[in-house]
């Protein structure tokens, strides 16, 4: 039943929440600035609600203009027959149980129940088949009876409330006046008044910047809109206090559109930021200029700029490298005239109902669109660089700085992934088990833990820099660095990134330049300059297969029938090792964390180096261009 998962918008299978799909990390209290966009009164909130049913994203026109549009596009007709075949499924399965199985999260249980009450509901809608919402009771009905909906780890109980209310909602003329009377306390009292706890304090993620935020919000809020015409005072104050609380979290989306936990909470953040903002509209007509909050706008480009040519994305922070397709793409298109959004979701392989919901049929490639090769977005200091935008063969790298204090960061400053030739030959392992012990210690409001003893989360982990290894952390988990130089032309693009702060305690200056090179190869550069000698160690984490030639300059990996050629271009005497993807000595190596199996790391060592210029080209295909190392001549990064 795996492949039902990706149905759904928030299932994260998501582009990377691991096992599990969401953070336990540290919801710290942020301050408490006023708005930037002004929220009417909870008494006034309500003023223009709709009080049909359906209300929540779609009415009941809509329907039935979905239902013609189906019967005339033949990409919404298969669609529609797939989530038809998974409905079959869903007759025959028992309804969800309360499972907590880690001793943390319902999460899992809250997720299942979203995608069937949204899949069954939506084809209650389009079919009028009874059995649906039969089968959607059940469901329903049995969580109604939990003895809740797990609130120490809200996003279950956000999730859950989320899932009730478009069962309610969508599904309101097939309810019994006792059923409804049900699925309204079960949301009053396992979710909308656990929530207004937390509004009331401002607590918990009511002041997060982060994922949380949107989630619980938006998942709230579809519940108080739900049930605004029975419970206005309580839904008011919800509504109020949720439209307050997610500008927070939309704020992180500026200057550019970015998002520091990465591209697969990118998905989570957005997919619940877009379901209450489209919520509000339909349900009350307006969003109150939600939608405008600073560069919102402009984040729906982002995960394709992150994506690469094999449609794996540059996954740093927590999370998968599995491409990102998501429903409120063509929210986004519409909404912001961006039509390349929703081509490019008109490519999932697993369409949800809000696919079907929001499926627009405008847009082309963002080559055919004009987009530009390479991309800088400030803030989260992320650079990507192309060769081609719909060539499967070309070059792709994604290059970070960033800051080591976001939410789901690892010790990553400096790294980068490499994809050439069809194959991803310099990859982020990416997250490892969330219920490791002490997983999302050693942040910020914590004292030092075991966060930064796992591997996948320290700076040896990564395609970056050690300096003098062995100690925990090996990045200051504190450093916040930032992209300084950033150009592209016809035939060059580079960045340039100040690391220094990652790595203040050992050195005094550490730059890094990630230049693509013709369109056809990769130069990485680094400078760095101590006070004292110190012990460097470079990494590429790699799946290829890996042979050094004799002179110990030059690597030869080869992958799927494809090969790429390494060379050591400076300093001299410098050479390469090929070393597995674990801990250097005597760094710690905690029991249980991820063995990265057929993982293998391309390294360079150095010792006693004070000012040393550190070069490597990556050159795919290198029988085609042997003589590229020798005509390159090396500048400073200073000079670039």
């Amino acid at each position: 039943m795996k492949h039902q998962l990706t149905l759904v918008l928030f299932v994260a299978a998501l582009a990377g929440f691991v096992l599990f799909g969401a953070s336990t990390l540290p919801l710290l209290a942020a301050a408490a600035p006023k708005p930037s966009v002004p929220i009417p009164a909870a008494t006034n909130i309500l003023a223009h609600l709709n009080q049909a049913h359906p209300r929540l994203l779609a009415t009941t026109d809509d329907f039935a203009q979905l239902k013609q549009r189906i019967a005339a596009d033949p990409q919404l007709e298969s669609w529609h027959a797939k989530l038809q075949a998974q409905a079959q499924e869903m007759l025959s399965q028992p309804p969800s149980r309360y499972e907590i199985p880690d001793g943390l999260r319902l999460l899992a249980t809250s997720r299942r129940v979203v995608q069937r009450i949204y899949t069954l509901a939506l084809l209650k809608r389009l079919d009028g088949d009874q059995r649906y919402a039969e089968r959607a009771w059940q469901e329903l009905d049995a969580a109604a009876k939990f003895q809740d909906w797990n609130p120490r780890h809200f996003l279950d109980t956000a999730e859950m409330t989320h899932a009730f209310a478009i069962g309610y909602d969508w599904l309101y003329d097939s309810w019994t006046p006792e059923q409804r009377a049900t699925l309204q306390q079960a949301m009053v009292e396992k979710g909308l008044k656990p929530a207004l706890k937390l509004y009331r304090a401002h607590s918990g993620w009511t002041k997060a910047r982060h994922n949380w935020n949107q989630v619980c919000n938006g998942g709230i809020g579809m519940g108080a809109l739900a049930l605004a015409d029975i419970e206005p005072q309580l839904a008011g104050e919800v509504l109020h206090d949720a439209s307050e609380s997610i500008q927070l979290a939309m704020a992180e989306f500026a200057p550019d559109g970015a998002w520091n936990e990465g591209p697969g909470y990118w998905n989570y953040a957005t997919s619940y930021n877009v379901v209450f903002l489209a919520g509000l509209q339909s349900a009350l007509g307006t969003d109150f200029g939600l939608s405008q909050i600073g560069a919102f706008k402009d984040t729906g480009p982002f995960p394709l700029y992150v994506t690469g040519p094999l449609g794996r994305t540059f996954n740093y922070a927590d999370g998968g490298d599995h491409a990102i397709f998501a429903p409120q793409m063509f929210w986004l298109a519409r909404k912001f005239n961006q039509p390349a959004l929703a081509w490019h979701e008109r490519l999932t392989p697993a369409p949800s109902p809000l696919d079907l919901l929001w499926y627009d049929r405008a847009g082309t490639s963002p080559k055919a669109a004009g987009w530009p090769l390479d991309k800088y977005y400030r803030g989260a200091e992320v650079a990507l660089l192309r060769s081609d935008w719909d060539n499967p063969q070309a070059l792709f790298v994604g290059f970070k700085a960033g800051d080591n204090k976001a939410n789901h960061s690892h010790l990553d400053l400096g790294s980068f992934v490499f994809d050439a030739a069809g194959v991803r030959w310099a990859t982020d392992l990416g997250a490892d088990n969330y219920n490791l012990p002490g997983y999302f210690s050693s942040l910020p409001g914590y004292s030092t833990g075991p966060r930064w003893n796992y591997y996948r989360l320290r700076a040896e982990g990564h395609n970056t820099l050690v300096i003098n290894p062995g100690g925990t952390p090996d990045q200051n988990p504190s450093a916040r660095t930032r992209i300084i130089r950033f150009e592209s032309g016809p035939k060059r693009s580079f960045a340039i990134a100040d690391l220094t702060p990652a790595y203040a305690k050992d050195a005094r200056r550490v730059m890094r330049g990630i230049a693509l090179l013709d369109r056809d190869k990769v130069l990485v550069q680094d400078e760095i300059q101590a006070d004292k000698p110190v012990e460097l160690w470079w990494f590429l984490h790699t799946a290829a297969s890996v042979t050094i030639e004799s002179d110990g300059r030059t690597a030869n990996l080869q992958q799927a029938g494809k090969q790429l050629r390494a060379e050591i271009l400076s300093p001299a005497g410098a050479t390469f090792e090929v070393t597995d993807a674990q801990p250097l000595p005597p760094s710690p190596h905690p029991e249980r964390q991820a063995k990265n199996k057929d993982i293998r790391k391309l390294a360079i060592h150095l010792t006693g180096i004070s000012d040393a210029r550190l070069a490597v080209l990556l050159v795919p295909k290198p029988s085609q261009d042997e003589g590229t190392a020798q005509a390159l001549k090396l500048s400073a990064l200073a000079d670039w």
